[in-house]
């Protein structure tokens, strides 16, 4: 008769339990995430307010230099942050698919420790290394 196996040897997937785990970390640091970049976007919006007042002097000052170098340092924190909670919502994806935590080179489980410190993460340490190198 069939009967129900019982995995032995390695692991292929976390467990339903584990993954809710990822899932609640995952949550916290999106919403962390999504309120930073409102933040980011508001302070581009006010440099962006500031910078187009036509009561201002119309000669270029040395202030105006870095008023464009910081807007677009916000520009560029706002992408990357636009960037993570991409990647934070595939892992979520993934989690759902039951497909997250594997490394998607070799295969195996990535590290619980990794995992927690990137959630994101697509890539054992082991494949991170030797793409790398």
């Amino acid at each position: 008769m069939d009967e129900p196996e019982v995995p032995v040897g390695p692991v292929y997937r976390y467990s339903d339990s584990e993954l809710q785990e990822f899932k609640e970390l995952i949550t916290k640091k999106l919403e962390a995430a999504k309120k930073e970049l409102i933040f980011l976007q508001g302070l581009i919006t006010r440099k962006d307010e500031a910078g187009t007042d036509d009561t201002e002097n119309k000669y270029m000052s040395m202030e105006d230099g870095s008023g464009s170098q910081e807007r677009e340092q916000l520009n560029q924190m706002a992408s990357r942050q636009i960037q993570f909670i991409d990647h934070l919502e595939k892992a979520m994806v993934r989690i759902e698919n039951k497909t997250y935590g594997i490394c998607r080179v070799t295969g195996k489980l990535i590290d619980k420790a990794r995992l927690k410190a990137v959630p994101h993460a697509t890539l054992s340490i082991e494949a991170k290394l030797a793409k790398n190198k």
